[in-house]
C-alpha cells in the first residue's frame, strides 16, 4: 500500500488582495509524528491546511508530497482524511449512511471502515438519530470519524476536538495513535493544553508565520 513519507514546504506564501496569509513558510513533516498547529482565528493555519489539500494553491513557493510538486504534478493527495471547520452532512441521513456513502468512492468495504471509524469516535453504528438530530458533539465525532475512515496517508484535523466530550477526547487520541506510525498527522488547535495532549510536536502559527515550540 502506497503510503506518503514527507510533506514539505519551500518558501510558500499565500496572500489575498493584500492580505498575507501565509508568509514564506518552511517546513516539514513527516510520518510517525502527531503535529500541532496552534494559533488563534486567522494566524494562517487552516490556510495551510487547505494548501496541504488542494483547496487552495499558493500564491509563491512550492510544496511537495514526497518528491511530487503539489499543484504541478498532482492537483491533491489522493490519500486524504480532512476536517476543516465545521463538518457537513446531509441532515436527513442517519450517521453510518453518511459515511458509508463517503466511503464507497474509495473503499470496497464501506460498511467496515464507516463502523470501524464511528466506534474509534465513540459512535454508536446503529443509532437510528439522522444527522440532524445529532448534539454538537455528536456531529464533531462524525467529523472526525469521516476523516480518519479507512486510514488515508495524509489525516488534516482543524478544532477536532471542539465541543467533544472528555471521553470522547481520549478516544479521538487513541484513534490517532494508533494511526500514527505510517501516517502523516496535523491536527490543528488554539487550545495550547488540548495540543500538548493529542500532539508529538507544536508549531505556533501567528501572522502568517510558522515557529516551532520546545518539544514535550
Amino acid at each position: 500500500i502506497r503510503r506518503y513519507n514527507m510533506i514539505k514546504f519551500e518558501n510558500v506564501s499565500k496572500k489575498i488582495g493584500k492580505n498575507i496569509i501565509l508568509d514564506d513558510i518552511n517546513i516539514e513533516f513527516h510520518t510517525g509524528c502527531i503535529y500541532g498547529l496552534r494559533g488563534s482565528n486567522g494566524s494562517g493555519k487552516t490556510m495551510l491546511m487547505r494548501v496541504i489539500a488542494g483547496l487552495m494553491k499558493p500564491t509563491s513557493g512550492s510544496v511537495y508530497i514526497d518528491d511530487k510538486r503539489l499543484y504541478k504534478d498532482m492537483d491533491f493527495p489522493d490519500s486524504i482524511g480532512i476536517l476543516i471547520e465545521n463538518p457537513a452532512f446531509i441532515g436527513n441521513v442517519r450517521g453510518l449512511e453518511n459515511l458509508k456513502l463517503l466511503a464507497s468512492y474509495t473503499d470496497s468495504e464501506p460498511e467496515r471502515v464507516a463502523r470501524e471509524a464511528m466506534e474509534a469516535c465513540g459512535l454508536n453504528p446503529d443509532d437510528k438519530r439522522k444527522y440532524s438530530k445529532y448534539s454538537l458533539g455528536m456531529k464533531q465525532k462524525l467529523g472526525v470519524a469521516a476523516a480518519i475512515m479507512g486510514g488515508p496517508d495524509i489525516i488534516l484535523l482543524d478544532e477536532p476536538i471542539n465541543a467533544i466530550d472528555e471521553d470522547g477526547v481520549a478516544l479521538v487520541k487513541d484513534a490517532l495513535l494508533k494511526l500514527k506510525e505510517d501516517r502523516i498527522i496535523i491536527v490543528a488547535c488554539h487550545d495550547r493544553e488540548e495540543l500538548d495532549y493529542l500532539a508529538d510536536e507544536i508549531y505556533l502559527v501567528k501572522e502568517g508565520h510558522v515557529y516551532e515550540q520546545k518539544a514535550k
